[in-house]
């Protein structure tokens, strides 16, 4: 939320909202990790898949929107022209959305197995 240009949510709400808005377009495998006690990197980590390219793109498309309408500004963008790993950059929230092949390569839920798991929604 925006109050005079200033960001009014905190990182955990942030978190939940973009979990949330990839739940509700078919986000798969939704996952929230609080980061705050095992790296500096962010706070908190999204984690989701896409059943294709195309529809991790599409979901991508939503967080953005979304986090626009909530006052939260994108900082980096990366991963969009394969859209196999898109990765949104909030500062202290990163959002990672994955093809199922990718997510399982990559497994950053094991990588970073010390976060705390958010329940989400």
């Amino acid at each position: 939320m925006m109050e005079e240009g200033v960001l009014t949510k905190d990182a955990k709400e942030v978190a939940l909202l973009a979990a949330e808005v990839l739940q509700a377009k078919k986000g798969q495998r939704v996952v929230v990790l609080d980061m705050r006690q095992v790296t500096l990197i962010a706070d908190y980590f999204v984690i989701a898949s896409g059943q294709t390219p195309i529809q991790v793109d599409a979901l991508a498309e939503h967080v953005e929107a979304a986090m626009q309408a909530a006052g939260v500004p994108l900082l980096q963008r990366n991963g969009r022209q394969r859209a196999h790993w898109v990765l949104l950059d909030y500062g202290s929230v990163v959002v990672h959305i994955f093809t199922e092949e990718e997510r399982q390569y990559y497994n950053l839920e094991r990588f970073w197995g010390d976060a705390e798991v958010i329940p989400v929604g």
